[in-house]
């Protein structure tokens, strides 16, 4: 038997946490193990419990979700950070990803989804909410970003690498990609690593923008 997920939660409404808090407790393999009301809370929250995912809103007082992102991203790199905000806003979403978060959602999807979406944060995907993903990859396509590379490959990407990095593009999971490649997820993952550390990039989203920005996705529409 595997041991559930450890949730903390970040959200300055009281309602709204125990909303969450009550839709986790009906899934055996999810454990709320805190919740903050600020994100100085949530730091401090973060280093005593050490959770395996944190869901944060953006505005708290104190300090806010965002700040509390970049500093919980530094010191304790292994906890995974999920936005969960009423927020649409492309630069809230720009500065998520800047402070280190692996998922950015909007609060009004359902019980199921948000299931879904904590699963695929756990097997290691990033993940937007589907009006702000397409948002974001129409400003790729037609404005650069400041975290986007524009540096000179000192080593290239292999062919295979290539591969990778436009069906990531196209928003394939990791499974989906090992499918259509016929290798195994640890194969992908290892993949993107290499993709990341050659390019300079830190996760998934960026790589998006790279990708399109450079031409290696073409647009469908």
């Amino acid at each position: 038997m595997t041991n559930p997920l450890r949730i903390m939660l970040a959200d300055d409404h009281t309602l709204f946490r125990e909303g969450i808090k009550i839709a986790l407790a009906s899934n055996p393999d999810i454990e709320v193990v805190g919740e903050a009301s600020d994100g100085l809370e949530a730091i401090t929250l973060a280093r005593k419990t050490m959770p395996d995912i944190i869901l944060m809103d953006i505005s708290m007082p104190r300090c806010n979700g965002l700040q509390a992102t970049m500093t919980i991203s530094r010191e304790m790199p292994h906890i995974k950070i999920v936005i969960l905000t009423v927020s649409d806003q492309a630069q809230d979403l720009y500065e998520a990803i800047r402070a280190g978060a692996t998922g950015y959602l909007l609060k009004d999807l359902q019980p199921k989804e948000l299931f879904k979406a904590i699963e695929m944060i756990a097997n290691g995907e990033v993940l937007l909410a589907g009006d702000v993903a397409n948002k974001i990859l129409d400003e790729f396509r037609h404005h650069p970003h400041p975290f986007t590379s524009d540096m000179e490959l000192t080593d290239p990407l292999t062919e295979r690498e290539y591969e990778v990095l436009g069906l990531v593009a196209k928003g394939l999971s990791n499974p989906e990609i090992a499918d259509r490649l016929v290798i195994s997820p640890n194969t992908v993952k290892n993949h993107l690593s290499n993709i990341l550390s050659k390019l300079h990039l830190r996760n998934r989203i960026e790589l998006t923008a790279y990708a399109i920005r450079k031409g290696f996705v073409k647009e469908s529409r």
